[in-house]
């Protein structure tokens, strides 16, 4: 099986309530929509959303990426010697990672069509059902309080809060809104965004310690380079911390578990540059006795298909952050995993089960 053509086009889609963390607000959500086929009639389906404030990249960037260097690249490619592909697709060019990331799912897909399973089957197949969590955008205590009530009603039981946008302050009286309004039986997650300093992290994580809020871990508290203060909030809190944009690489991941810089790891398809390195990056933490959690950002269902069949693959992969659809105006995916409530599951067709995306923009082609 050759690759014949690469295809990109753009979908773009309302939130039902506006993405705030401390890093950005997205009101809409954009992603370049890829297509690879082979030449035996296939086709396979990835997903990119521009995300300049992590990954650097942007819809143009991103499209420009796949069109020149990667697509001239794999044309004429054998798949059934993905290990050369997937080396190809990472040498071809630096960083890019979110462009990547669409044609490694585009190509697992394929490669997992070809075998005749699903693609977390063909990855290993550790498990075949998801608990998603659900994510609380950083607002007042009292907004952030009905919206995790919200979320609750509907089902869910692991709530992500976004803090660090503001005083480190502020972000417990945020927690403490929450936790009062939800009870103790809900577990929660918290994700700064890199958006505390060493001391004050410490210093306010040991605080909510004492005061009893049952935070059950706390995620990239200090900027991404700054490796050494994130062993030093990891090694001072009993709170797990996870991280997040520290980790790009299997280079970084193996940095940071060499250092025991985290307890955690979250692995991002568009950070990794695709499955093809976020398995290093896993077999990595595992290897250091990290547990790794699969985020996304925000993407639709596609995306997200591609990442909930690497998450249900691995043992070590024990948590999981995928609402991104949930909070869409709209879905534009035919086929792929399906939610029920916070449950999420995979469909018995082979590859990523996408049967078709709905777009306005057409084909690019070159």
């Amino acid at each position: 099986m050759r690759i014949v053509d690469i295809k990109t086009s753009r979908i773009s889609v309302p939130l039902k309530k506006p993405f705030k963390t401390a890093l950005r607000t997205v009101t809409i959500a954009e992603s370049i929509i890829v297509k690879v086929m082979s030449d035996n009639g296939k086709v396979g389906w990835g997903e990119a959303p521009p995300t300049l404030v992590i990954t650097g990249e942007s819809l143009d960037s991103i499209e420009t990426a796949i069109h020149q260097p990667i697509k001239a690249a794999l044309i004429g490619k054998d798949l059934s010697a993905y290990e050369d592909v997937f080396q190809t697709l990472h040498k071809v060019l630096v960083r890019n990672t979110s462009a990547k990331a669409a044609i490694d799912m585009a190509l697992y897909d394929l490669i997992s069509q070809e075998a005749g399973m699903p693609l977390y089957q063909f990855l290993g197949g550790y498990r075949n059902e998801l608990e998603t969590d659900f994510t609380v955008s950083v607002n007042s205590p009292k907004e952030m309080g009905e919206d995790a009530v919200e979320y609750v009603k509907n089902g869910f039981t692991v709530l992500k809060i976004k803090v660090g946008k503001d005083d480190i302050k502020k972000d417990i009286q945020r927690i403490q809104e929450i936790r009062n309004r939800i009870g103790n039986e809900i577990k929660i997650r918290l994700d700064a965004n890199q958006g505390w300093e060493v001391k004050e992290a410490i210093h306010s994580i040991l605080k909510m310690e004492d005061m009893g809020l049952n935070i059950e871990l706390i995620e990239q508290p200090v900027k991404a380079d700054d490796i050494d203060g994130l062993k030093k909030v990891t090694d001072a809190v009993e709170t797990p911390i996870m991280a997040d944009e520290s980790v790009f690489s299997p280079e970084q991941a193996f940095l940071v578990a060499k250092n025991k810089s985290a307890d955690l790891i979250n692995i991002k398809l568009m950070k990794a540059g695709g499955i093809y390195k976020a398995e290093w990056i896993n077999r990595i933490a595992e290897t250091s006795g990290i547990q790794c959690m699969v985020g996304s950002m925000i993407e639709s269902r596609l995306a997200i298909t591609a990442a909930a069949h690497f998450a249900a693959s691995k043992k070590n992969i024990t948590r999981y952050d995928f609402d991104a659809p949930l909070m869409l105006d709209s879905d534009l995916i035919q086929g792929g995993v399906m939610y029920h409530g916070n449950k999420i599951t995979f469909p018995a067709s082979s590859g990523l089960g996408i049967q078709s995306v709905t777009n306005k923009f057409g084909d690019r082609n070159e």
